[in-house]
C-alpha cells in the first residue's frame, strides 16, 4: 500500500508518489478518477489559471456545488494559487462582503448554474471562470474557460510557504477574520489525520461534508487522497440519501459534524438492509462536541468505533483526536494531541497543570502564522508563540483533552458560570430528544438565564414542562433551562454549525 513521503510540504509533493492506477475520486453514477487522472487535472488547472493571468497567492474564490468537481477544483486552485471556497448558498450581500474582504482576483463558478455571485462579481469587476464538468469523463474532470487572459506574476506550482487556502472564521461575536493557511500548514494536517486514523490506499472515504468547510476539504479530501485512498464525493448532505450512498460507495469511513450524525441515526431504523451491507472501519466526528449518547448509538448502529476529533480553521482543522482501538477512547473527550502541542493557559498567560481548567492553547506546523490584515486580533490571539483557541478545557492525567465550552459562550447566570455543553448532555439523555442546544438568553436581574432548543426524535413525544423536570433530576437546579423551545430544526450558521451566540435573538427569546 502506497504511503506518502513524510517530508512532503505541498499538495503536489503529497500526491506525487501515489499509485497512478488507483482511485482518487468517485461520485454517484460516475467512473472513479485515478491518481494519474487527478494529477493531470490539477496540472491542467494550473496551466489554465496561469493563462488567465493568475498564479501563486492570487486569491480565487470557488463557488461550486458539492461534488467531485469541487474537490478537484479545490486541489487544482490551491496548488497553483490561493483557494477561497465560499458557501454557494450565500446571498448577494454576503458574496459582496467576502469577495471584497478577500480581494478576490477571480471567481470559479459552474457553467449553467445561476448564482447571485455572478452579478456581484460583475459589479465588482472580478472575472468569472466557468467550470464545465466533463459529463462523459471520470468523476472530478472538468475544463475552465474565462473571458480574460494574461501573464501570471508567479506561475507554476505553489511552494511550501505559499498560502494555499484562505477561509473566514465564523464571526459569531465580531467581524469574521481571514485565516491564511500555507501549503505546509495544510500538508501537516493531512499527515496528522492520516496518522491518527491509519489511513492507507485501501481506505475509501464517503464525503458528506460541505467543501467550503475546513473539515470537508481537509479531512474529507486532502487527508484521504493524500494517504493514497479514494474520496467518494456526495452532492451535499442529505440524511435520506446517506444509506444509498453507503451502498454505492462502499466506504471504509466517513467524517461529519455531530448534527449530521444525529440526523443519520434518525434514518437508520428504516435502512436495515443498507446497514447489513455497510462495513465501516471507523466513523469520525469533529467541528463541535459529540454527545456521549450519540457516540454510543452510532457505534451500536454501525458496529464501528467513533473517533471524536477537535479542530478549528486556524489549525488547518485537526488539533487533537481520540485514538483508534485498542487504545482508549474517552466519550466526552476530544482525545490526545494529534499534531500540534496542546496546553492549558490562564488569563494572564501562565500554563496550567494537568487537571486545571483554562483556555486551550496550541502551537505546531499546522497552525496559521496569523490573521490577514488584523494586527489587533493577532496581538490577542498569540502569547509567547502559543495560539489561544478561545475554547475552555482541561487536560486529564492521561493527556486527554476535554472541551468545557467556548469562553464567549459560557453562560454567566448571576455569577454562576454554566457550560452549555453540560446541559446539552443532560437534555440528550431524554429518550424523546434527538438534538439539543443550550444557550444564554437575557435576564433583567441575573444578566443571563439558561435556555435550550431541542428537536424530538421521530415518534418522540414530550413537552417543555416534562423535559425541564427530567433535566432537573440530573443536574443542579441553577443549570436547568428556564425555557425550552421544541423545534423541527435548530437554526444553523452558514457553515452548517449551530451557533449558540445569537440563538436567543433568532428564536425570539431576547426581548
Amino acid at each position: 500500500m502506497t504511503q506518502t513521503s513524510p517530508i512532503a510540504k505541498t499538495i503536489s509533493e503529497l500526491l506525487a508518489l501515489l499509485d497512478g492506477d488507483t482511485s482518487a475520486l468517485g461520485a454517484p453514477g460516475r467512473a472513479d478518477l485515478s491518481f494519474d487522472g487527478l494529477r493531470d487535472q490539477i496540472a491542467r488547472t494550473g496551466e489554465q489559471l496561469n493563462g488567465f493571468g493568475l498564479g501563486r497567492e492570487d486569491g480565487i474564490a470557488i463557488v461550486l456545488p458539492n461534488g467531485a468537481e469541487m474537490a478537484a477544483a479545490f486541489l487544482g486552485v490551491a496548488n497553483a494559487a490561493t483557494a477561497a471556497p465560499l458557501n454557494p448558498g450565500y446571498r448577494a450581500d454576503e458574496f459582496e462582503f467576502y469577495l471584497e474582504d478577500l480581494e478576490a482576483r477571480a471567481v470559479v463558478v459552474q457553467d449553467g448554474v445561476d448564482s447571485p455571485v455572478r452579478e456581484v462579481a460583475q459589479r465588482l469587476n472580478i472575472p468569472l471562470i466557468e467550470l464545465q464538468p466533463a459529463s462523459d469523463g471520470p468523476a472530478g474532470t472538468f475544463s475552465l474557460t474565462a473571458g480574460v487572459s494574461g501573464v501570471a506574476e508567479r506561475p507554476g506550482e505553489a511552494g511550501a510557504d505559499d498560502v494555499g487556502l484562505v477561509l473566514h472564521t465564523s464571526g459569531t461575536t465580531s467581524r469574521p477574520k481571514i485565516v491564511p493557511l500555507r501549503q505546509r500548514n495544510l500538508i501537516a494536517t493531512a499527515h496528522n489525520i492520516r496518522n491518527t486514523l491509519n489511513l492507507t490506499s485501501a481506505d475509501r472515504c464517503l464525503n458528506i461534508m460541505p467543501l467550503f468547510h475546513i473539515h470537508g476539504v481537509m479531512a474529507g479530501i486532502l487527508a484521504s487522497v493524500g494517504a493514497g485512498g479514494c474520496t467518494w464525493c456526495s452532492p451535499g448532505f442529505n440524511a435520506m440519501q446517506v444509506f444509498g450512498w453507503l451502498r454505492e460507495s462502499k466506504p471504509s469511513w466517513y467524517t461529519a459534524v455531530p448534527t449530521m450524525h444525529q440526523l443519520i441515526l434518525t434514518r437508520a431504523s428504516r435502512n436495515a438492509d443498507a446497514l447489513v451491507e455497510t462495513n465501516l472501519r471507523l466513523i469520525r466526528s469533529s467541528s463541535s462536541s459529540l454527545p456521549p449518547t450519540v457516540m454510543a448509538e452510532l457505534e451500536e448502529t454501525f458496529g464501528a468505533p467513533v473517533i471524536e476529533s477537535y479542530g478549528m480553521t486556524e489549525a488547518a482543522h485537526q488539533m487533537s483526536s481520540n485514538p483508534l482501538p485498542p487504545l482508549e477512547r474517552k466519550p466526552g473527550s476530544v482525545g490526545l494531541p494529534a499534531g500540534p502541542e496542546i496546553a492549558i493557559m490562564d488569563e494572564d498567560g501562565a500554563l496550567l497543570a494537568m487537571g486545571q481548567r483554562g483556555e486551550v492553547v496550541i502551537r505546531g506546523d499546522n497552525v496559521t502564522d496569523g490573521y490577514r490584515n488584523n494586527p489587533e486580533a493577532n496581538a490577542s490571539a498569540y502569547t509567547r508563540g502559543w495560539f489561544r483557541t478561545g475554547d475552555q478545557g482541561v487536560l486529564d492525567n492521561d493527556g486527554y483533552l476535554t472541551i468545557t465550552g467556548r469562553l464567549k459562550e459560557i453562560i454567566n447566570r448571576g455569577g454562576e458560570k454554566i457550560s452549555p455543553r453540560e446541559v446539552d448532555e443532560a437534555l440528550l439523555q431524554h429518550p424523546a430528544i434527538a438534538q439539543a442546544v443550550t444557550f444564554a438568553m437575557p435576564h433583567d436581574r441575573l444578566g443571563e438565564e439558561i435556555a435550550a432548543a431541542v428537536v424530538l426524535r421521530d415518534g418522540g413525544d414530550s413537552d417543555e414542562r416534562a423535559i425541564r423536570k427530567f433535566v432537573g433530576e440530573r443536574i443542579a437546579d441553577f443549570k436547568t433551562p428556564r425555557r425550552i423551545v421544541i423545534l423541527d430544526e435548530i437554526p444553523k450558521g452558514a457553515t452548517g454549525k449551530v451557533q449558540r451566540i445569537g440563538l436567543a435573538e433568532k428564536l425570539g427569546l431576547a426581548e
